[in-house]
């Protein structure tokens, strides 16, 4: 019997495929609890801007306005909460756009080119309350628009060509609470009765559109929750109201109404407007006897009335932007509920004593933009007057007198004036938290000018001094020629008495920004938590005595590094924005030493697009903490081939080693290998031991050919057989290989070297052979089961022909080019 013997190794199939596919099972369960424990969630978004904390996504705003959009981004966090989609290219709003932002609460999409929204692509948003759909292109609202949107309660369609509103398509909206339809292309009152009957309605805008009549009876016939309703600029030519339909309208705007600048106001009833307050006629043309009668039916209830650009000139009341000259109390009688006056930019130069005084409620008066000379002594009749605004005018002097009664005043604005000092003229405002000054002539104060000033949180002032200002909250003296030679301590620092002070702006005009900062210029400000400012030369020492900063804005301050920040102390900030600077690299310890940090800004700058920048391009885009605001706008600068290239763009890969991939990939091949070995040990142990002789043996095998003569084999064949298979060696192949095939074979009994080891008579018998005769009887397999999975050749049965036999014989021994080749 003969065996063709080969070099190839031999296994189970089935248990081999058992062992790959438990291994790949292995591997792919290794992979995904790779991806969980570190999963790609950079704080960065391409096209957009995410602001928030990825951890806390119930305040996660994602920003992508204004960036050429022409779809809706597929890789939106689905646990955002805020989306701002405006001033984009997005044309048709798809099925499945939002599908998986079950969180959303604001959409926003204003400007965005829409002209088409597919049934049931809003239906996803379950949570929304927000809708913003203003500035588009929609012109029909259909059935199935808004389904899904229960728990919507502000909407906004303002700015469309609507023309056509679907019965049913307010239907599901139970929670709406306002509806914007302003500038639309609607022209009957009855398109917006279904809105009108939802059960939360308070606020309808549909001003801008076509309507030529307000008539109750077009809208409801029962009384409805509306709080204001917009009807401004309408060619109204009549204003009907016959049922107490509107009972609870506080707010009614119908400015520039009326067909021609005439409209009919016919309301039969005093009391069906009795709980209007703020009332906008302004621009409609009417007699005095018919303003009159429109004053009278909301007189009883009115504190705020507008009624700018009148046209008749007889009128009642002229407010902002008017030429009025003066102004007499005869004017104001029929205001006494008002709250707030505003007669800014209508040329007056002067205001009667008593003017005002029959508004016995006037908290707010704005007389900014005018001609005024001096503070008017109308204001001194006013004890209820919380804000005076007198910004924009000519005043030059402040008199003891001005404010001596008005003690309830918070806020006071006098910038833009032309007052050149100040005596203590506030002394008598306890009460007041916003004092503007800026842009004034003022060359000096006395001392104590702004004593008594003790609830003072904001002030706004070119000229600095401290000591009178305790109770400080905010401090602003931007615009000022402040500057210092050298960074040395001042004595005494200027703001040591602010210790309230929370929020301080200050930056230079002269030379573009302060050159230097003394290192002490922030002593005694303990309890700063905001501090901007435009100057250079920044040291570490500056920011030590203010522990508490959270907010630091260096924008345009010509900063080329950021390292001063590393020994700052800043571990609190959380904000830090430093735009428009000099900065082309961003060093990992300088992130490193502000732990808090959730809002970068470093827009505008001249980044080095190379390995130098790598660490930071990587750390935008896997980190989960902080924002860096707009990341996908960074360009590149240097050097000069990449110049104008968006930094992300460029492939730094190669720049970074990622120490906690190349762990993981060990250890997974580490794993995998075990796992290998134990399935190999357990199931194919014969196989690996047998493998691993059939190696030696290529090895021997690779040595041997090395040494072979160039003349080639001294032999055709060796044959090797059992000493039981000798008399038929002998007998019946010897005979027909060598005697009729005249085959030189190599026999161990015959040709091996008397006196050398046997086992290098076999080795140089086999390798001084083309083939290698196996003689397999039951004697030779005793050892060798292996065989079993091989193809061999059986000597025929006694009685049978052996020519067959010979033939398939003759065929294997062949001569071939490869002496490895065993049969």
């Amino acid at each position: 019997m003969f065996l063709p013997f080969s070099t190839h190794f031999y296994v189970d199939s089935g248990l081999l495929l058992f062992s790959l596919y438990y291994t790949l099972l292995c591997l792919c369960f290794l992979m995904y609890c790779w991806v969980l424990a570190d999963p790609v969630c950079g704080y960065f978004l391409k096209n957009c801007t995410i602001r928030g904390n990825l951890s806390d996504p119930s305040n996660m705003k994602v920003l992508c306005y204004n960036r050429n959009l022409e779809v809706i981004p597929i890789a939106i966090p689905r646990k955002v909460s805020n989306l701002d989609l405006a001033m984009n290219k997005v044309s048709k709003i798809e099925k499945l756009d939002f599908k998986g932002l079950s969180n959303l609460k604001i959409l926003n999409m204003p400007r965005t080119q829409i002209s088409q929204v597919e049934n049931g692509a809003l239906g996803y948003l379950e949570a929304l309350q927000v809708l913003g759909l203003a500035h588009n292109r929609l012109t029909t609202l259909s059935d199935y628009l808004f389904q899904g949107l229960a728990n919507l309660s502000l909407l906004h369609l303002d700015n469309n060509l609507i023309a056509t509103i679907s019965s049913s398509s307010f239907q599901t909206l139970s929670s709406l609470k306002t509806v914007n339809l302003t500038k639309n292309n609607l022209y009957n009152m009855k398109e917006v009765q279904p809105i009108v009957q939802l059960p939360h309605l308070q606020e309808l805008y549909i001003g801008s559109n076509r309507f030529t009549s307000f008539q109750s009876q077009e809208i409801s016939n029962t009384s409805i929750e509306l709080r204001l309703l917009d009807l401004s600029r309408n060619p109204l030519g009549v204003f009907r109201i016959t049922a107490d339909v509107l009972p609870y309208l506080e707010v009614l705007d119908i400015a520039y109404c009326g067909q021609l600048g005439r409209m009919e106001w016919d309301v039969l009833n005093r009391s069906f407007l009795s709980n209007v307050n703020r009332l906008n006629l302004s621009g409609i043309e009417m007699s005095f006897k018919r303003m009159g009668m429109v004053l009278q039916t909301v007189n009883s209830s009115l504190v705020h009335l507008r009624m700018q650009d009148l046209l008749n000139g007889s009128s009642v009341l002229r407010l902002e932007y008017n030429n009025i000259g003066n102004l007499s109390e005869e004017f104001l009688q029929s205001c006494k509920h008002m709250t707030e006056v505003d007669i800014s930019n209508t040329g007056l130069t002067q205001l009667s004593e008593f003017s005002f005084r029959s508004i016995e409620q006037l908290s707010a008066f704005k007389l900014g933009h005018n001609r005024l000379s001096s503070v008017p002594k109308a204001t001194r009749n006013l004890p209820t007057l919380k804000i005076l605004d007198l910004s924009f005018n000519i005043i030059n002097k402040l008199g003891c007198s001005d404010f001596s009664n008005l003690t309830g005043f918070t806020q006071l604005f006098l910038f833009h004036n032309q007052i050149p000092n100040i005596k203590g003229e506030f002394k008598s405002l306890t009460s007041l938290k916003t004092l503007l000054l800026y842009d004034n002539q003022i060359a000096s104060m006395e001392d104590g000018a702004f004593e008594g000033l003790v609830n003072l949180t904001e002030l706004n002032l070119e000229i600095l001094c401290s000591r009178d200002f305790h109770f400080l909250r905010t401090l602003d003296i931007s615009c000022n020629y402040i500057t210092y030679v050298n960074d040395g301590k001042l004595d005494p620092p200027p703001f040591s008495h602010l210790t309230s002070l929370e929020n301080l702006r200050i930056f230079s005009q002269r030379h573009k920004g302060l050159s230097h900062l003394p290192i002490n210029f922030l002593e005694g400000l303990k309890s700063l938590l905001s501090f901007q400012n435009e100057f250079t030369a920044l040291t570490p020492k500056l920011f030590r005595p203010i522990p508490r900063l959270n907010s630091l804005y260096l924008s345009k301050a010509r900063i080329q590094s950021l390292d001063f920040l590393i020994a700052a102390n800043l571990s609190r900030v959380t904000f830090l924005q430093v735009s428009k600077n000099d900065i082309t690299v961003v060093n990992e310890t300088v992130l490193q030493s502000l732990p808090a940090l959730t809002y970068l800004d470093m827009q505008d700058n001249p980044f080095t697009c190379g390995c130098s920048d790598a660490w930071f391009v990587q750390w935008m885009e896997s980190d989960n903490q902080t924002q860096v605001v707009g990341a996908g706008e960074f360009t590149c600068n240097y050097p000069a081939d990449l110049k104008d290239t968006k930094l992300l763009d460029v492939e730094l890969q190669f720049c970074t080693v990622d120490l906690g991939l190349y762990c993981y990939i060990s250890t997974t091949c580490l794993v995998l290998l075990t796992l290998v070995a134990s399935f190999a040990y357990h199931f194919l142990k014969w196989h690996v031991i047998f493998g691993y002789y059939l190696f030696l043996a290529f090895l021997y095998d690779t040595k041997q050919r090395n040494k072979l003569t160039p003349h080639g084999c001294q032999y055709d064949a060796f044959i090797s057989y059992n000493a039981h298979d000798k008399p038929w060696v002998l007998r019946e192949l010897l005979p027909e290989l060598e005697g009729k095939q005249v085959w030189k074979l190599c026999l161990h009994h015959r040709d091996f070297q008397p006196g050398k080891r046997i086992i290098d008579n076999i080795m140089d018998g086999i390798y001084g052979s083309r083939k290698t005769i196996c003689v397999i009887s039951h004697r030779y397999l005793e050892s060798e089961k292996l065989v079993k999975r091989r193809t061999y050749l059986s000597w025929p049965r006694a009685g049978e022909q052996t020519g067959v036999f010979w033939q398939q014989l003759r065929v294997l021994l062949r001569p071939c080019v490869n002496l490895s080749n065993i049969i």
